[in-house]
């Protein structure tokens, strides 16, 4: 039975309703909606009370307190905006064993060694004699570095004050405890009441704070979802543990993009920063490969080539495989039946694999193109250009769509040695020294392929 005057609030989001429901209509999480009992309490009035500053005209404020601060890793930086801004808080999710500790000693021990403050790392999963032998293996030890391993905020606070650091890092929110909370560390109330007393602290202090957080299975960060509202940037911590590139995504940025991203590169000895990844992302052959492509994708405003390649067999299984790494599944499905339905390629009796290399995920749909061409060049046996690059997202009647940045991506391909480029038609403004090919259709694109030096049938 309800009880009178009982409400319903979602404890992921803080959503009301009038009932219960076993999924929220906010965030839609299921299992999350709590009764609370009372009825709500009255809007109350609220006097005006004296400023705690005058207001100043907008010319007037003083925005040198506001600039970031490099942390000393060019690519966290990137991210960042151009570093950490007094009083910010950072939230960086990943997958156990990503390196989010790895990267955050380095952070520390960058900091500490070039912004003249010391750096405080806590750490609530592991003892600190770990943390010690991971820094000394990867080099991060500096006098300006200090270690705790707690697990109550209280003891956090007390350690910020004797320490007096200018960077403060959590390893990991999940695992800390605040006195004035109930439940237990992890749970959605200690959670929330840990996060808002350390951005309460970040903002009194104007301390830098860079929290870790932990991922659901699906990927999102795991606890409360007024977790990410709190905070002022969040970033996922991405890589595949069979590959040493890892990559830093910004969600959410109060003080720069939301869509940049750093790449880096997971060594035994440390981690480190790749300011050129698209040589990642290429497999140069000596001579040309039938059942390969290139194409130009942007992960936030940076460019970066990536190689798509495509195997096309005769299937011996009533119904043929369709295998996909890196790619969109569904976008390289209709690529597929444009292909065929368009260009009048017959594959749906054929196994079709395709994947990018260097562990890239696309699924940016201006990498259509080069989807088509790499499964074409596969059963054609048709080795593509070497020195070609194909950019268009691929409609259902067979055209061929603009994409954004088009001179941005031409540009990067020119720099990297590429003299040939498929592009939609009308691109815009395009840069020198690559040759474009426009192309209105999937039948046009495959029939410009001909006349490009370098493609060999």
């Amino acid at each position: 039975m309800v009880r009178k005057g009982s409400s319903f609030r979602c404890a992921e989001c803080g959503f009301e309703v009038a009932k219960w429901v076993g999924r929220c209509p906010e965030c839609q999480a299921w299992g999350t909606i709590e009764e609370r009992a009372g009825s709500r309490a009255p809007i109350a009035k609220v006097a005006a009370g004296a400023p705690s500053s005058p207001a100043r005209p907008i010319a007037e404020v003083d925005v040198e307190t506001s600039r970031a601060k490099p942390t000393g890793v060019s690519e966290l930086d990137r991210v960042l905006g151009g570093g950490l801004v007094p009083g910010v808080v950072v939230l960086l999710a990943g997958e156990p064993g990503v390196g989010k500790s790895t990267l955050l000693l380095e952070v520390a021990y960058q900091w500490a060694a070039h912004s003249g403050a010391a750096a405080l790392y806590v750490t609530g999963e592991e003892s600190a004699g770990q943390v010690r032998l991971r820094a000394e293996r990867t080099g991060n030890v500096h006098d300006r570095m200090f270690l705790a391993a707690e697990s109550d905020l209280a003891a956090v606070f007390g350690h910020v004050d004797d320490v007096k650091p200018g960077l403060l890092i959590v390893d990991s929110v999940q695992t800390m405890s605040s006195p004035q909370a109930e439940g237990a560390p992890g749970g959605v109330t200690q959670v929330r009441a840990v996060t808002a007393a350390l951005v309460a602290l970040a903002k009194e202090r104007g301390l830098p704070v860079v929290l870790v957080g932990h991922v659901t299975k699906e990927g999102s960060v795991a606890g409360p979802r007024v977790l990410e509202h709190l905070v002022d940037v969040v970033l996922h911590f991405e890589g595949d543990k069979h590959s040493t590139l890892r990559m830093v995504r910004g969600v959410k940025n109060r003080f720069g993009a939301a869509d940049e991203i750093g790449c880096f590169e997971l060594h035994d000895d440390g981690i480190e920063g790749v300011p050129d990844p698209s040589g990642l992302f290429l497999n140069r052959h000596a001579e040309a490969v039938p059942g390969t492509a290139v194409a130009v994708t942007v992960e936030g405003k940076r460019p970066l080539l990536c190689e798509v390649q495509a195997l096309v067999a005769e299937s011996a299984l009533p119904q043929p495989r369709r295998a996909v790494s890196g790619l969109d599944s569904a976008r390289v499905s209709m690529v597929l039946a444009v292909l065929e339905k368009r260009s009048g390629n017959p594959i749906g009796g054929k196994d079709v694999y395709t994947a990018t290399v260097g562990g890239m995920k696309v699924t940016e749909p201006a990498v259509d193109l080069a989807v088509a061409l790499a499964v074409w060049s596969g059963m054609r046996e048709v080795a593509l250009s070497p020195r070609l690059v194909a950019i268009g997202e691929v409609g259902l009647a067979g055209e061929v769509r603009r994409v954004t940045g088009v001179g941005r991506r031409l540009a990067e391909a020119a720099r990297l040695g590429f003299t040939h480029a498929l592009v939609p038609p009308d691109p815009g403004p395009l840069p020198d020294g690559i040759k474009t090919l426009e192309v209105g259709d999937l039948a046009s694109a495959l029939h410009a392929v001909e006349y490009v030096p370098g493609t060999v049938f």
